[in-house]
């Protein structure tokens, strides 16, 4: 295991993101641990979590991307953090794009903020956490609708905190 995903892990329990005991997922499920990305409240929180991701994201897909997608909502601070670490650390440009919940009808309109996505773009997606797979499988579409093609907007992957490794019920 590379080093910096040790450190990763360490962080997240210094910063009481990580925690190990007894708890109910949303799910229902019973877990040992769990974890709330939303317990990263500072600047320096940030900043390190946003160079543990672009590392990561370095390490699986390159610079061979063109956006980084964080779904609504705690998706949406991760992907600027990561995209200030990602143009610090490697000195690449990437644009970041989130979801809203609701589509807005005034002022900056639509349904995403951030950089719009177009044909030919590669995008790889940036969660906190994924046990079902169920806000990808709601992702993929939203992201995919941006082209005008099913093919003109690739989605390169994805870069997640922490995968449970669940079974969703489309067994996907």
């Amino acid at each position: 295991m590379e080093n910096y995903k040790k450190e990763f892990i360490d962080f997240m329990v210094e910063s009481a993101v990580l925690k190990f005991g007894r708890f109910t997922l949303k799910s229902g499920r019973q877990s040992p641990f769990f974890m709330n990305a939303g317990a990263y409240v500072t600047g320096s929180q940030l900043k390190r979590l946003g160079e543990y991701y672009a590392k990561a994201i370095h390490d699986n897909y390159g610079d061979d991307f063109d956006v980084l997608f964080g779904p609504a909502y705690k998706g949406i601070p991760l992907s600027v953090a990561t995209t200030i670490a990602y143009s610090q650390l490697y000195g690449k440009e990437i644009r970041y794009c989130s979801n809203r919940k609701e589509e807005k009808d005034h002022g900056d309109t639509g349904i995403l903020l951030g950089s719009k996505i177009k044909d030919g773009d590669r995008v790889v997606i940036i969660e906190d956490v994924t046990t079902s797979g169920k806000s990808i499988e709601e992702t993929f579409p939203i992201i995919q609708a941006q082209g005008s093609s099913p093919e003109g907007v690739k989605i390169v992957g994805l870069i997640v905190s922490l995968n449970r490794q669940e079974k969703g019920k489309g067994n996907y």
